[in-house]
């Protein structure tokens, strides 16, 4: 049975375009080219993409990859039931199968033995053999594959190989323009833009401190769930520490820090 709508995007994804990022990877779709988008947790990498899938009317597959993930996840495995052994696809050949997006977030997060599998997804071969299984897939024309990670993550533990880079065409995704940055949060949310400028000054702030005490700066995602949480009638200042300050770091001089951005954004 085709079950491409299930995993059709049926609602329009709001994303806001930096440059000209659609209109790139409109192309590299449209010759199938494997797509890697690098960037800062929660500036927009997965948005992006379900954008992307919405406006190509593409099935899309969203895979969040973690350190315990074997190739058998991704692929497939015999499952044992009541009349014997029966194989299940794993996400990565249901997209080959039926023409999907495959979006393998965070990548860097799987073994690297695991991310080996989609090496001949990624070249002229486009196919997906299933050693188990005994069977080798030639992935539907529509299929496309796409990761993304957080270069700030990385280290040398956990970093793609040069031969898994060196399949993909890339996208480096950054937060916003102040200006643009606080527009997004005003259509995602409702909240009027001088609050939303308010909120995008902190995380600012907090960017700033990237690397002299904090991993990571306050992420686009934060911003929004600060707006929202204030057009949803909670006070501003309760909300930034909320949403905002408290969930990145448990150092109380950069808590105190980012405290005193809020007090002086919001008096």
């Amino acid at each position: 049975m085709d079950n491409k709508e299930q995993y059709k995007v049926h609602a329009e994804p709001f994303y806001q375009a930096q440059g000209d990022e659609v209109a790139l990877y409109e192309a590299a779709y449209n010759a199938r080219l494997p797509v890697m988008v690098k960037g800062p947790t929660g500036c927009g990498k997965s948005r992006f993409i379900e954008y992307m899938a919405w406006k190509l009317n593409k099935p899309l597959i969203t895979v969040a990859c973690n350190e315990d993930m074997t190739a058998s996840d991704l692929v497939g495995r015999y499952l044992l039931d009541a009349n014997g052994t029966r194989w299940l696809d794993g996400p990565l050949t249901t997209a080959a199968r039926i023409g999907a997006i495959c979006y393998l977030d965070e990548v860097v997060e799987a073994r690297q033995d695991t991310t080996v599998v989609i090496h001949p997804l990624t070249d002229h071969r486009r196919t997906l053999p299933l050693d188990k299984k005994g069977e080798l897939i030639e992935a539907h024309p529509d299929f496309q594959l796409v990761i993304s990670y957080n270069p700030g993550y990385q280290s040398l533990m956990k970093d793609l190989k040069q031969s898994t880079k060196q399949r993909f065409t890339g996208f480096e995704f950054d937060y916003p323009s102040p200006e643009l940055e606080a527009e997004i949060l005003s259509k995602e949310t409702g909240l009027e833009v001088g609050t939303c400028s308010k909120l995008v000054q902190i995380g600012q702030a907090a960017r700033n401190l990237k690397g002299h005490g904090l991993e990571e700066g306050i992420s686009t995602r934060l911003l929004v769930y600060a707006a929202t949480l204030i057009k949803n009638g909670v006070e501003a200042k309760a909300a930034c520490r909320m949403a905002m300050v408290r969930p990145i770091t448990d150092d109380a001089d950069i808590r105190d820090t980012l405290d005193h951005a809020i007090e002086a954004s919001f008096g």
